[in-house]
């Protein structure tokens, strides 16, 4: 079974999001931004979910964990939580 190491940036707006996404393009530091906006609890820790399998997420999360680039960010991504911002650090 895979397993994948992701990091994400939960918000409540999809305009949120999008700007947050801008910010990192232009050079933010993803962590950082994670630590400061970020509604989930793993923001105290720069967004990072620490290794994950599939099924542990809503469906819409796995696709990008598992199927999308590695070290890209990908979204806004909308689950019933709000909207992320996905980077996949590792998978194996």
């Amino acid at each position: 079974m895979p397993i994948a190491c992701a990091r994400h940036i939960l918000v409540k707006t999809e305009k949120q999001a999008q700007e947050l996404k801008e910010k990192i393009a232009k050079g933010a530091d993803f962590g950082q931004l994670a630590k400061k906006f970020s509604q989930c609890p793993s923001a105290k820790k720069g967004g990072d979910l620490g290794e994950l399998r599939p099924g542990q997420m809503v469906k819409a999360f796995d696709n990008i964990v598992f199927k999308k680039a590695i070290l890209k960010v990908h979204g806004p991504v909308k689950t019933k939580f709000g909207y992320h911002l996905i980077q996949t650090i590792y998978r194996h």
